[in-house]
């Protein structure tokens, strides 16, 4: 059974690895922002069963992959938060309303529509 799982948890990490690189690096997804959260909430998961196969490949262990060299390059002000799998017009109420916490700054940017 573990043995079983171990692979499926590789598969999963190979899977992974090669959307980031399509997302990041090619700009060629070829699925959805929720497959592939369904996919890394998945390996998540087998890493919270099985925190001793984490290695350092694992995508967990890192935000996304190397990105294109097309991209400028910039650096923000602050540190850039993320929407934390937001799908929804709720969910990104609720992350706003998270991170005005975190920063006063928030609440007075312009938005651009």
């Amino acid at each position: 059974m573990a043995d079983k799982l171990l692979s499926q948890y590789e598969e999963l990490k190979a899977q992974v690895n090669a959307h980031n690189y399509r997302y990041h690096v090619l700009d060629a997804p070829i699925i959805s922002d929720l497959e592939y959260d369904r996919l890394l909430n998945e390996l998540k998961r087998i890493e919270s069963l099985h925190p001793e196969w984490i290695t350092s490949d694992s995508p967990t262990q890192r935000a996304g992959a190397r990105p294109a060299d097309r991209f400028d390059k910039i650096r923000h002000p602050a540190a850039i938060l993320s929407l934390a799998n937001a799908f929804g017009g709720d969910d990104a109420r609720a992350w706003f309303e998270r991170i005005k916490k975190i920063d006063d700054r928030v609440e007075k940017a312009k938005v651009c529509r």
